[in-house]
């Protein structure tokens, strides 16, 4: 039988052929690497304390979410302290929202009650899709710390041009209980399917872009060609 020139069957190249296979896959490794370090930049993070009873060098609840952000690799982006008015906190979150640095808001207190507990009112109309599920996971958590009084503990979340917003309670553990257990593990791919159709968007914006330059690249080398010929007729 006449050997196939096209394989390699020699000692040598048995050797080292698991030695490529594992160099293969280290690299499939190491691009996936990259792309996972891209997918980690952090995000930009607004933190707004609404009270009329704390100052932000006094602001347990508000330490508590900046620490567990920076922490997990986040930015604050920025970090802002209120009164508990409605106006004014709808103004804010809106103007956090429009913020370039800004991919997530997340607001404590002023969410029980009492007639001062304004932040979900305020904060409800800006949403244009509302995350039902963060609240019924908030309660279900809380109920296992402090039982049947998670009932006072008021919360909602959503989307609103594109930014996520969250609305905690104003006590350290509850911000604590929210951030740590709901906010971060989810926020980022929350983040991502917020932005999806951005993305789409500015995909199909940059192949449009790209086909026109074609086209006037293609208009311009037919002109030339044209005015090669006339020019060749003219000589003759």
């Amino acid at each position: 039988m006449t050997a196939d020139p096209s394989r390699n069957t020699s000692p040598e190249s048995r050797e080292t052929a698991p030695e490529d296979e594992e160099m293969n896959e280290n690299g499939d490794e190491n691009r996936t690497a990259e792309e996972a370090g891209t997918e980690r930049d952090p995000l930009g993070v607004s933190v707004v304390t609404i009270s009329a009873d704390r100052e932000l060098e006094s602001d347990p609840a508000g330490n508590v979410m900046v620490t567990a952000l920076e922490e997990a690799g986040h930015d604050i982006a920025t970090r802002e302290h209120i009164d508990a008015d409605h106006d004014r906190v709808q103004s804010i979150v809106s103007r956090m929202i429009d913020r370039d640095d800004v991919d997530v808001v997340v607001t404590s207190g002023a969410t029980s009650v009492e007639p001062s507990d304004v932040a979900i009112e305020a904060v409800e109309p800006l949403l244009e899709k509302e995350l039902t599920a963060f609240s019924e996971l908030f309660t279900a958590l809380g109920y296992e710390v402090v039982g049947s009084q998670i009932v006072a503990a008021r919360t909602i979340a959503g989307v609103a041009d594109d930014v996520p917003i969250f609305c905690l309670p104003g006590k350290a553990p509850a911000a604590r209980l929210g951030i740590e257990k709901i906010i971060l593990p989810e926020m980022r791919h929350l983040v991502g399917v917020a932005r999806a159709h951005r993305d789409e968007s500015e995909r199909d914006e940059a192949e449009s872009e790209q086909d026109s330059d074609e086209s006037e690249q293609d208009e311009g080398e037919t002109t030339n060609d044209t005015d090669a010929e006339s020019t060749d007729g003219d000589a003759r």
